[in-house]
C-alpha cells in the first residue's frame, strides 16, 4: 500500500483525511450489522505481517508495501467495507513500523490510513457496480464475467491511490502532480495489477473449489515473489539514482571550479555571483517557476554568467573608469564567448541559452542577439534583473553603491525597455525578503547617503593648502625628497612625512621595464613594504598597470585592483589607493601608488603633491634607467583579482 511521508497542503490533507473518516466509520458501521466470513479475519492478519514488507522510492518520501493483493482480495470476496477495513488497518500497521524509527505527526498517521481507504472504498464501489454482486465468495459467477470489472478496480483503486499521494507531495513542494506521479508512481501498477490477479485466483478457489481458510494460507508466497521481484528492481533504481546523483556532483563540481575561477579574477565583487543566485531563485520561485529543469538551470548559470570575461583583456576589465565604445564592444563579447565555452560542457539542463542571452533588453537592444519580449528565456530575464540589482546596490572602483531605493527606482525606470515588467514588478514585491537588510531599509540607505555626502565634502577640499602647519609639512616633504640620493632614499624619507596630508600608510614605485612590459615595485617604505616589494604588474592590466599604460592619476580606487588576493592576506589590510604615472621626456619611468589602510579617503586635493611626488622621483629614475638596468628584489607573482563589472 503506497504511504504518504510528508506534510502536504493545509487544505488537501484535512480534506482527504475527513473523507477518509467518513467511510472508515461507514464500514464499520456495516460490518458491525451484519458480520463478515470469517475467512475475512485470516486476509487481515496477512495483511498485518505483510505490512513489514515495505520498500521505499528512492529519492522520495513514498514507500509502498506487498499488502494491496490481500486487500484487494478482501475487498472483493467480502465486500466494501471489509476491503475498507482492511487497508485501513494496514496503514496503521505500517504508521505505526515508521514511528518505530522516529515520531510521526499526527495527521500523517491520520492520513496513512484514511487516504487508502478511501481509494480503496471508491474503487471497490465501481466493481460492485460492475459486477453486481455484493462480494463474490458466495456468488455464482463466471470468473470471465469478472474479468474486466476485476481490471477496472485495479486500476481505479491504483489510480487514486497513488493520485492522492501525488497530489499531496505536489502541493507541497508547489510542483505539478503529474510529474510527481509519473516520476514516482507510474511504475506501481504491477504491484496492483498483481494483487488483482491474486484476487482473481482467490475468486476461482472459492466458487469452483469452495476453498477454506487454509487455501488462503498457501496463497501467501504469491504476494511475496511479488515483493522480492520489486526489492530487485528498486534495487537496480536506487543504483540508477546513486549515479545520477554522482553525476550531478560532477556537474556542481565544475559549475563551482568555473565560479572560482571567476572570483579569482575578481576579489573586488567577491560575493556578486553568490548573491545573484540567491536572488534569481527566489524570485523564480516567486514567479511560480515550478520545473526543475528550469530551476537547475538558472542555479547554474546564475555562477556562470560572467565565464566570458576570463576572456576579456584585463585593462578592460580593470579599468577604473567608463570604457570607450571600442573596449564596450570587446567587453559585450563576454556573453558569446561564455555561452560557447559552456556549450563543450553537456549540461542536463539549459544552462547555455540563460548565460548567452543574460544581456538581451525586452525592447530589442541588448546584446548579443537582439533578442525582444517573451523571446529572451525566462532565465535570462531573471538573471538580468538581479545581476543590475545587486550591481547596482555594490561598490565598485568606477563608483559608489546606490541604495535598493535608488535601485529600485532605476529598474523601475527601465522596466519596460531593458526589463521585464513583470519581474520588475516581482522583484519589487518581493525585495525585502530576498535582500538581508539589518536595520530596515531606511537605515541601510541613511548609511549610503550619509557615507556619499561625507565623500562629497572631503573631495570638495580642493587644496590642503590653507594653514601654516600644511605649509610647513610640504617644505619637510619637499626638503626630504630633494636631499635623498637615490629612490629608495627618497620613498622612505618621504611617507612619513606624507603621512602628515594624507593617508599614506605605504608608498610604492613600481618601476617600468621596458624589455618585460611591466611594473615591478621595486622601492616600497611603510606597512607591509616586504610583502609588497617585487610585485609585478604587466602594463596595462590592474590598477597601476593602467594608471601607467594611460599616464592618467587615478584617486581613491580599490586596493584589491593592484594587490589582489594579497590584500587578504595584509593586516591591516589596504583599503584605498591613489596612483600617478612617473613619466620623464614622454618616456614611462614607472608609477608610484600609495595605499590606504585605513577608511579616510583620498581627494582630488591630495593628486598634485602625488603628480610632484612623481615628478620629483623621475629625477632619480632617469639616470638610472641610462646607466644601468635596476635591480629590483627577486619579483614575486601575486594571485591578482581584477573587477568583473557588470554593464
Amino acid at each position: 500500500m503506497t504511504q504518504f511521508r510528508v506534510n502536504g497542503e493545509k487544505l488537501f490533507l484535512p480534506a482527504v483525511i475527513g473523507a477518509g473518516v467518513c467511510v472508515v466509520v461507514v464500514s464499520l458501521y456495516g460490518l458491525a450489522i451484519q458480520p463478515v466470513d470469517q475467512r475475512w479475519f485470516i486476509l487481515a492478519g496477512l495483511t498485518v505481517l505483510s505490512g513489514s514488507a515495505t520498500l521505499r522510492l528512492p529519492g522520495t518520501n513514498v514507500s509502498f508495501s506487498i499488502s494491496d493483493s490481500f486487500t484487494m482480495a478482501a475487498a472483493l470476496l467480502f465486500g466494501p467495507a471489509a476491503g475498507t477495513i482492511t487497508v485501513a488497518i494496514d496503514g496503521l500497521v505500517i504508521s505505526m513500523r515508521l514511528a518505530a524509527g522516529r515520531p510521526l505527526p499526527m495527521r500523517r498517521v491520520l492520513y496513512n490510513v484514511t487516504a487508502p481507504p478511501l481509494a480503496m472504498w471508491c474503487a471497490a464501489h465501481v466493481f460492485l457496480v460492475l459486477a453486481g454482486s455484493d462480494g463474490v465468495a458466495n456468488a455464482r459467477q463466471s470468473i470471465g464475467h469478472l474479468v474486466a470489472p476485476l481490471l477496472v478496480f485495479a486500476g481505479v483503486f491504483f489510480t487514486l491511490n497513488t493520485g492522492l499521494v501525488a497530489v499531496a507531495i505536489a502541493c507541497e513542494q508547489r510542483v505539478r502532480a503529474l510529474h510527481i506521479w509519473r516520476e514516482h508512481f507510474r511504475g506501481l501498477w504491477l504491484t496492483y495489477f498483481g494483487g488483482a490477479v491474486v484476487a482473481a485466483q482467490l475468486i476461482v478457489l472459492v466458487q469452483e473449489r469452495n476453498a477454506g481458510l487454509f487455501v488462503l494460507v498457501l496463497l501467501a508466497p504469491i504476494p511475496l515473489i511479488i515483493y522480492s521481484t520489486f526489492k530487485h528492481a528498486v534495487g537496480r533504481m536506487e543504483d540508477r539514482v546513486g549515479h545520477l546523483d554522482q553525476m550531478n556532483g560532477m556537474y556542481l563540481s565544475t559549475i563551482e571550479t568555473l565560479a572560482q575561477a571567476i572570483d579569482a579574477k575578481d576579489q573586488v565583487t567577491h560575493g556578486h555571483i553568490r548573491r545573484v543566485q540567491q536572488y534569481a531563485i527566489k524570485l523564480a520561485h516567486a514567479l511560480g517557476i515550478t520545473d526543475a529543469s528550469e530551476l537547475r538551470a538558472l542555479e547554474a548559470a546564475s555562477l556562470l554568467h560572467d565565464v566570458g570575461k576570463l576572456a576579456v583583456p584585463e585593462h578592460i576589465l580593470n579599468k577604473p573608469s567608463t570604457l570607450t565604445p571600442l573596449e564596450f564592444d570587446k567587453m559585450k563579447r563576454h556573453a558569446d564567448v561564455g555561452a560557447d565555452m559552456l556549450s563543450s560542457i553537456s549540461f542536463p539542463y539549459p544552462v547555455v541559452p540563460i548565460v548567452r542571452h543574460h544581456h538581451e533588453s525586452w525592447d530589442w537592444s541588448g546584446y548579443p542577439a537582439g533578442l525582444a519580449g517573451e523571446a529572451i528565456p525566462i532565465g535570462a530575464r531573471i538573471l538580468s534583473v538581479v545581476d543590475c540589482f545587486d550591481a547596482m546596490t555594490s561598490d565598485r572602483p568606477y563608483r559608489p553603491r546606490v541604495s535598493h531605493h535608488e535601485a529600485i527606482r532605476l529598474l523601475q525606470a527601465r522596466s519596460g525597455t531593458m526589463y521585464d515588467p513583470r519581474i520588475v514588478e516581482k522583484l519589487v514585491e518581493i525585495r525585502e525578503t530576498i535582500v538581508a537588510v539589518t536595520d530596515g531599509p531606511d537605515v541601510s540607505d541613511a548609511l549610503t547617503d550619509i557615507t556619499r555626502t561625507a565623500q562629497g565634502e572631503t573631495r570638495r577640499a580642493v587644496t590642503p593648502f590653507h594653514d601654516l602647519e600644511t605649509l610647513a609639512t610640504l617644505f619637510d616633504l619637499g626638503f626630504a625628497g630633494g636631499r635623498a640620493a637615490n629612490p629608495a632614499e627618497a620613498v622612505s624619507n618621504v611617507q612619513p612625512i606624507l603621512q602628515r596630508l594624507m593617508p599614506a600608510d605605504i608608498i610604492a614605485v613600481y618601476v617600468h621595464s621596458p624589455e618585460a612590459d611591466n611594473l615591478v615595485a621595486t622601492f616600497v617604505a611603510g606597512a607591509h613594504a616586504a610583502q609588497i616589494a617585487g610585485t609585478t604588474i604587466p602594463l596595462g592590466q590592474r590598477l597601476t598597470g593602467w594608471v601607467g599604460a594611460n599616464r592618467q592619476a587615478i584617486v581613491n580606487s580599490d586596493a584589491a585592483l593592484d594587490l589582489g588576493n594579497l590584500t587578504l592576506q595584509l593586516e591591516p589590510t589596504p583599503q584605498t589607493c591613489l596612483s600617478a604615472p612617473i613619466c620623464a621626456d614622454g618616456d614611462l619611468l614607472g608609477v608610484v601608488t600609495i595605499y590606504s589602510t585605513r577608511r579616510q579617503p583620498f581627494t582630488d586635493g591630495h593628486d598634485p603633491i602625488v603628480e610632484v611626488l612623481a615628478a620629483g622621483l623621475a629625477r632619480l629614475l632617469r639616470p638610472q634607467r641610462h646607466s644601468r638596468p635596476l635591480q629590483p628584489p627577486p619579483r614575486r607573482p601575486v594571485d591578482y583579482a581584477l573587477n568583473n563589472r557588470v554593464h
